[in-house]
């Protein structure tokens, strides 16, 4: 695996409930740290445009055809906007890696999902499709689903693109612009 792949780590801004949007960004990133780019787009608190505005920022990147995966800080952003990693990968043509820190709990995640939307059902079909796996750090382990990449190369991915701690720098790196441009200083865990 060349420590020189792009990858683009993506997360969304901090929010609250009682706002409409917020912000997403990615970050293009060398695996060895070196940063080449920042995208960003706007997505529906609880909405279901996620998808949909993430794969116009990939393919409207003048890196897309540099990118060799795409990293996202969990399957869903802005709350319960869920990602649909499948089609992501299916309109991007790059390899897609969820990253989470603590692993999900079904349960709750249904029961919010059953409290608060009619369409529940739908996200819960998208979340239960690509069911994490574990990989051990030296820390905590994370929780990690793959589209379009095997998991041992995930994995690689992962190990390669974490300078400190359990979190992808690319992650990482876009957790710290999100947050600095809604608050206007970055600050807490990814």
């Amino acid at each position: 695996m060349k420590k020189q792949i792009r990858i683009l780590g993506i997360d969304d801004g901090p929010f609250s409930f009682n706002q409409d949007k917020t912000i997403i960004v990615g970050i293009i990133m060398r695996g060895n740290g070196y940063i080449e780019g920042v995208i960003k787009g706007i997505i529906d608190i609880d909405g279901n445009d996620g998808t949909s505005v993430l794969i116009n920022m990939i393919n409207s990147t003048k890196h897309h055809n540099q990118i060799r995966t795409v990293m996202i800080d969990g399957i869903a952003v802005g709350g319960f906007n869920v990602i649909d990693i499948d089609l992501l990968y299916k309109y991007t043509k790059i390899p897609i890696i969820t990253v989470t820190r603590d692993k999900p709990n079904y349960e709750s995640m249904k029961a919010a999902l059953k409290n608060k939307f009619m369409d529940w059902q739908e996200r819960w079909d998208i979340i239960k499709r690509c069911p994490p796996h574990e990989i051990k750090t030296q820390y905590n382990p994370i929780y990690v689903t793959n589209v379009g990449i095997d998991e041992k190369e995930a994995e690689e991915i992962i190990k390669m693109s974490t300078i400190r701690g359990v979190i992808p720098e690319p992650i990482r790196v876009a957790h710290m612009v999100a947050s600095g441009i809604v608050r206007g200083e970055s600050y807490g865990k990814v």
